[in-house]
């Protein structure tokens, strides 16, 4: 008996899904304003969606032909900010009663470090509103534009027919087979079989594959091998996923196979080798852009001079203007043109596929990182300007982040890759070695998340730091009375003793290893809470030991979220629940939870209070396996 579909029809399960993008929409405008409107100036600060004070810096046109100002956070702290290329600013003043005034006009987000930003203002007149003003400011506003981008998608897709859209919107949602392509298996050593397996698969697949990485084996080299063989038989693929972060390490390793890229979008944080490929750059570095630039040029100086001329010497400077703006126009069309023509890589982040340079271009093989951290309408962005879609990434590991619990909870959690997988597994590939982890601190994810499929390389399998220890070890806490407190809804909640226990753990565990082989061997140490509020009080209790200041370069505090992608030589972990109800809250999150468990190489310590996290499946059961760690 066939399974009873979750939804009467495709249709009107995209239908669903843009019914619950909206609830999300709604909610996080609501709750951006409240957070933006109710909370205090120092707040907004501490939340990194506000700079204040700041300097105004040099402005001019950028190679877009866009008027930016340079903006620089004058007081430096070590604050995290949310700013970052495409999103939407407004520039506030505070008056001298503490009253905060924004000015009537907004600006989006150019580039974006630490403490300078680019911002792109929308009239050049606003630029004398900004000058020789005391007590700025700048604050993130509402960001439409990734929204209106996926409504978009949505809509696209849903009205699809006849054409190749609607034809992948069928195969993907559904459970019917895709078609392969018959090609010879080509072999390729410096891969294991499950990698090889998986570019082959890759390069079969007529619609789509999904390469479903686990921690540690290797998911971004398959996909740079598996990218790198498909431009052996077309000319241009485009590259995207969720974050810009994703995009440049990927597009990096790209690079380093010799393989041209031009990426779309500023990234928030370039290095200076992705940053002259960015689209941008190859746009002022093409040899036609100076006569462009001085035509530019021209045109604002004869827009400039129009009201204090004649009317004779305005039809003249008007029929100029014609002529100028039609060679500017040819010339931005013949520079776009060779951009793309050189590139055998476009890559993007999923909604900055949506770029206005990427109007009504197409592609042959559409490749999708971070796949399973994506929402499904974000996916479609791309999709629709592709012939086939690949996927990979992980739908055990981190999801995507969705702030309404109810559209969560009615579907919109579930990403495009998850779908995939479970209705058509006949196009997935796990792979299926790790090169991360000691076989004791994989065995558990393997068994929970992964059908014990995984398997540690024979380099990683045994090693370990001191001799005559325990790959894993579990702090428990139950005994000695700490208690959690809550703190705030962002910030989530604290628990400083245990803090005070996993450093003292930590200093314990520093000085058997020594100074000096720490410092030879370069050995590194994460550690990870899932409440900020954690995070930010180990951080401090850090700061504050004269202990750990020799190590401070090689120790990482951050959320489970701050971790994906790294892996550290040493990991501790921080639960901080413990309370009498077995309330654990964000812990049931365990696809957060196999993150991680699986950052640390060679040593894993967890600490958590095991009266409140026994009462979970998962944590009982991760437990009795510490324990028969000792008992082997």
């Amino acid at each position: 008996m066939s399974e009873k579909p979750l939804y009467p029809s495709i249709i009107q399960e995209l239908l669903h899904q843009k019914e619950l993008l909206q609830q999300e929409y709604e909610y996080e405008k609501a709750e951006f304003c409240k957070q933006t409107e109710s909370a205090g100036l120092i707040r907004k600060i501490h939340k990194g969606i506000c700079w204040f004070p700041l300097q105004i810096g040099r402005s001019y046109y950028n190679s877009l032909n866009q008027f930016v100002v340079e903006i620089y956070r004058t007081d430096k702290t070590e604050i995290n900010h949310a700013f970052e290329f495409g999103r939407p600013i407004r520039f506030f003043q505070q008056h001298f009663d503490g009253r905060i005034v924004f000015f009537n006009f907004t600006a989006i987000v150019s580039y974006a470090e630490e403490n300078r930003l680019v911002a792109i203002l929308p009239q050049v007149a606003h630029l004398a509103e900004l000058e020789n003003k005391d007590n700025l400011g700048v604050q993130l506003f509402f960001d439409e534009t990734s929204y209106k981008a996926m409504f978009e998608a949505l809509a696209d897709v849903i009205q699809a027919k006849n054409n190749r859209l609607s034809q992948l919107r069928d195969i993907i949602l559904s459970k019917q087979s895709p078609i392969d392509r018959e090609i010879y298996p080509i072999r390729f050593p410096w891969l294991n079989q499950s990698q090889e397996n998986a570019v082959n698969k890759v390069l079969c697949a007529k619609d789509v594959a999904v390469v479903h990485g686990p921690p540690g084996t290797g998911k971004t080299t398959t996909m740079v091998e598996a990218i790198y063989e498909t431009l052996h038989r077309e000319t241009q693929v485009l590259v995207c996923a969720q974050s810009n972060t994703a995009v440049d390490w990927i597009a990096e390793k790209l690079v380093d196979r010799g393989v041209p890229v031009l990426r779309i979008g500023n990234p928030t944080k370039v290095n200076d080798k992705m940053l002259s490929f960015t689209y941008e750059r190859q746009f002022e570095n093409h040899s036609l852009y100076a006569e462009l630039w001085s035509i530019r040029k021209s045109i604002r100086e004869c827009t400039g001079s129009l009201r204090k001329k004649s009317h004779s010497e305005k039809e003249k400077i008007r029929n100029r203007l014609v002529h100028l703006r039609e060679r500017s126009v040819e010339l931005e069309i013949r520079i776009n043109e060779d951009l793309f023509a050189n590139a055998r890589v476009v890559a993007s982040t999923l909604i900055g596929s949506n770029h206005r340079v990427l109007t009504g271009r197409y592609f042959s093989t559409l490749f999708i990182d971070e796949a399973a951290q994506a929402l499904e309408a974000a996916c479609w962005v791309a999709i629709r300007k592709a012939n086939r879609v690949i996927l990979a990434g992980d739908h055990c590991q981190l999801p995507p982040t969705i702030k309404c619990v109810t559209a969560a909870r009615q579907g919109l959690s579930h990403t495009l890759m998850e779908k995939i997988c479970l209705r058509n597994p006949s196009v997935v590939t796990l792979l299926n070695i790790q090169y991360r982890m000691h076989r004791d601190i994989m065995r558990f994810s393997s068994r929970w998340f992964y059908n014990g499929e995984l398997q540690a390389a024979s380099e990683v399998s045994d090693r370990g730091i001191l001799d005559m220890d325990y790959p894993i070890m579990w702090i428990d806490t139950s005994d000695l009375e700490f208690h959690e407190d809550f703190i705030s809804e962002t910030a989530g909640r604290i628990n400083k003793n245990e803090a005070g226990l996993l450093l003292q753990e930590l200093q314990q565990y520093i000085s058997k290893i020594g100074y000096e082989r720490i410092m030879d061997e370069k050995i590194d140490i994460g550690i990870i809470s899932p409440y900020k509020a954690q995070v930010q009080y180990i951080r401090s209790l850090l700061k504050k030991n004269t202990f750990f200041k020799p190590y401070r370069s090689i120790i990482t505090v951050n959320t489970v979220d701050g971790f994906q992608g790294q892996e550290k030589d040493i990991i501790f972990i921080s639960l901080v629940r413990a309370n009498e109800h077995g309330n654990i809250g964000f812990l049931n999150d365990l696809r957060r939870m196999n993150v991680a468990i699986t950052r640390a190489r060679m040593k894993l310590i967890i600490l958590g209070d095991t009266h409140t996290l026994n009462k979970h499946t998962f944590y009982r059961k991760l437990m009795e396996y510490i324990d028969s760690l000792k008992s082997n």
